[in-house]
């Protein structure tokens, strides 16, 4: 009998690296990670060939496949001390895709499932922490609203959960959600099941059973969403290789100030350098890191708060990149001092941080210098030909008092373009040989179409970790994230900052390298490999 199910935790896994067609990326590497005798929170992967029976069949699993997750889910709750959909004792899972090729964001993710208007009472009990258990049950509702319940967003183009806690928000005249009281995240969760019930006609379901199987389903259906469909054809990943899903049980980053979530690479995914690089949050959960809701602090900060987790950290780092022969790119999680790794894959880089990871890794005797010549891909050398402002123009503009804000520095080169809002417009317009930056509050796998066809991206929130950085980087778009002095109103098509507005349609400029944004067109220039190129020439 085939098997559909993998078991993983307590330093010992039904699969290991190797099974990527199978396990995918995230569930081949969980399993490695515990065979290596990492702290990592136990699961188990339902493999890609179930996707694939998936989706010939119209939506129906495999005979046995029921069996087989119960007899799996059991062992998870063995491991962690916890049963599902326990009153007293819950046990609470992520449930996350996993395709064998990296698609960052494309494919859909639930957390804190399990969650229901009784088992929140049993995490009260057991944390004492009421806050904790009502941020993790409105994010959960959230979540299992947008991904399952397909709730749509509002004619202005918001995220319908994100417009009602902006509104609580300002009703308690907070700025940030950790500010939110128990009691208003108990709203929160009441007025999400409304505006759902209201936006779908369906009701939130408390059975933790139906909530699993219905999101074990919208991971496999998010195979074939929109952006991913677009993800494989600009990457050239075939459709047939469908995704795993994993299952795993949740740790927690919002306990409390002792808590929190990030994201690093064993080197720097811009530069190359050898330098341990990432964010993270404290009192967070992972999709405030790259989703950037909230702008993260830099990975070495993390000593300050948590000294041991640090520590075990920076341990892993080398353990994985040793291990994995290449930059790795790594999510955690510290639940309460005690950190956890939810992932490792081979990290997304830019061009130059290709070539000079590679010939580092040669000299250090990590991979053979025949090795490193066969990762550098002809697509990762163009990006080492971006234009680039010139000088003399740029300085006129600074001159003229045309700098508007600096935000992070996350894709290469310099771009000039039309301010557009939506990936709808930025293709749109893109189409017709219009060159566009598309400017965001925070871009979201959703905006992928319009992310391809702008000229440069530029972000209001998020870090260098966060969806606009991390995609941006892996296309080798110019990228500016996390300019938080940018107001940005989609409704009036407005992008303000201080005294100043620009208005769509307006010419902006960005440069990738330093995070400078500016009014205005700026000229480019030949990048300084090509100028040195033609100078020897």
């Amino acid at each position: 009998m085939t098997k559909n199910v993998y078991f993983f935790g307590g330093g010992k896994s039904d699969g290991n690296a190797g099974m990527k067609n199978l396990l995918g990326g995230k569930g081949a590497n969980l399993a490695e990670m515990t065979n290596l005798g990492l702290p990592v929170p136990a699961g188990f992967t339902i493999t890609t060939e179930v996707c694939t029976y998936f989706q010939k069949s119209g939506g129906k699993f495999p005979t046995g496949i029921e069996k087989e997750l119960k007899s799996a889910l059991t062992k998870v709750e063995k491991e962690m001390g916890a049963k599902f959909g326990d009153r007293k004792n819950p046990l609470l899972v992520s449930v996350r895709s996993g395709a064998r090729a990296s698609m960052p964001g494309m494919m859909d993710t639930v957390l804190n499932l399990g969650l229901n208007d009784e088992t929140v009472k049993g995490i009260i009990e057991q944390t004492g922490n009421e806050r904790f258990a009502y941020d993790s049950y409105r994010r959960f509702v959230a979540m299992y609203g947008d991904v399952v319940m397909d709730v749509e967003a509002g004619k202005d183009g918001l995220d319908p959960f994100e417009k009602i806690i902006e509104a609580k928000k300002h009703a308690r005249g907070v700025k940030h959600d950790v500010e939110l009281t128990a009691a208003d995240l108990k709203e929160l969760v009441a007025e999400f099941k409304a505006m759902i019930k209201q936006n779908t006609g369906k009701t939130f379901p408390e059975d933790p059973e139906e909530q699993l199987w219905g999101a074990i389903k919208a991971v496999f259906n998010s195979w074939n969403n929109e952006r991913a469909i677009i993800y494989r054809k600009m990457n050239k990943i075939p459709d047939e290789w469908g995704t795993a899903v994993n299952v795993q049980s949740m740790v927690y980053g919002n306990m409390g100030d002792d808590s929190g979530t990030g994201v690093a690479f064993t080197r720097d995914p811009s530069t190359g350098e050898n330098v341990f690089y990432g964010e993270f949050l404290m009192n967070a959960q992972g999709e405030d890191v790259v989703a950037g809701v909230r702008t993260p602090e830099s990975i070495e900060q993390l000593a300050k708060y948590d000294p041991q987790a640090y520590k075990q950290l920076v341990a892993i780092r080398t353990k994985l990149e040793k291990h994995y022969k290449d930059m790795q790119d790594l999510e955690f999680t510290v639940q309460k001092g005690k950190l956890y790794m939810l992932q490792t894959r081979n990290g997304k880089r830019t061009g130059l941080a290709e070539v000079r990871i590679a010939v580092e890794m040669a000299e250090e005797g990590i991979i053979s210098k025949e090795e490193a010549l066969m990762r550098i891909q002809p697509d990762s050398l163009n990006q080492l030909l971006q234009p680039i402002f010139d000088p003399k123009d740029k300085a006129k503009a600074l001159k003229e008092g045309r700098m508007l804000a600096k935000g992070l520095n996350a894709g290469p080169g310099a771009a000039a373009g039309h301010i557009v809002f939506s990936a709808n417009d930025a293709f749109a317009k893109a189409k017709k040989d219009y060159p566009v930056i598309l400017v965001r509050i925070e871009t979201s796998p959703d905006d992928i179409k319009g992310m391809k066809a702008a000229n440069g991206i530029l972000t209001a929130r998020g870090g260098m970790t966060a969806h606009a950085a991390v995609v941006g980087r892996q296309m080798g778009k110019v990228c500016v994230v996390g300019c938080g002095a940018l107001e940005i109103d989609y409704v009036k098509q407005t992008l303000k900052v201080g005294d100043k507005v620009l208005h769509a349609g307006d010419m902006i400029s960005i440069d990738g390298s330093t995070g400078q944004v500016i009014a205005g067109e700026i000229k480019t220039i030949p990048s300084e490999v090509i100028q040195v190129l033609i100078s020897k020439t």
